[in-house]
Parts: structure tokens; C-alpha cells; sequence
């Protein structure tokens, strides 16, 4: 599946984000903060990562619908629910 260009930089973007939000997690619990803040920072990672998976999937949905390649037969709609559900 091919991304659209123009959704690239909005994946990486995002993917970016919760690369630094990631890094704050991890800052966090070697700091010893509180559970609480821990687990909200994880969830905005999570969040992040879903989107950037959401983005990807739904840029390349006329692509998978389609033949992209010429000779690979487009993607069958279980195909497609699968690579949702990967993301759920």
C-alpha cells in the first residue's frame, strides 16, 4: 500500500509527537512520578500511534482498492478490515 504524499507529512508529524512523548514516559518513570501521570502521558502516545496508523490506512484505501501495482489483484474488503482491526 502506498501513502499519499500528501499525508506523509502529517504521519510523520504525528509519529514524531509521540516519539517525544514516548521519551517523556520514559523520563517520567525513571523520575518516579506518579502513576497517574504515567499512564495519561502513555495513553497520549497510544492516541498518537493510532492516528499515524489511521492516517496511513486511510490514505492508501484507493490505493488498496484498486490494482496499485498493475498485476496484484486490489485488496478484498476482509483485507482491508483486517489492517483496521491491526490498528484497534
Amino acid at each position: 500500500m502506498q501513502v499519499d504524499e500528501d499525508a506523509v507529512g502529517a504521519v510523520l508529524n504525528r509519529l514524531r509527537r509521540a516519539q517525544g512523548q514516548l521519551a517523556g514516559v520514559i523520563a517520567m518513570i525513571e523520575a518516579g512520578r506518579d502513576c497517574k501521570d504515567v499512564v495519561t502521558q502513555l495513553a497520549a502516545v497510544s492516541r498518537a500511534l493510532d492516528r499515524a496508523g489511521f492516517k496511513i490506512v486511510a490514505s492508501g484505501m484507493r490505493q488498496c482498492m484498486a490494482a496499485a501495482d498493475g498485476d496484484a489483484p486490489p485488496m478484498s474488503e476482509a483485507e482491508l478490515e483486517k489492517l483496521f482491526l491491526a490498528l484497534a
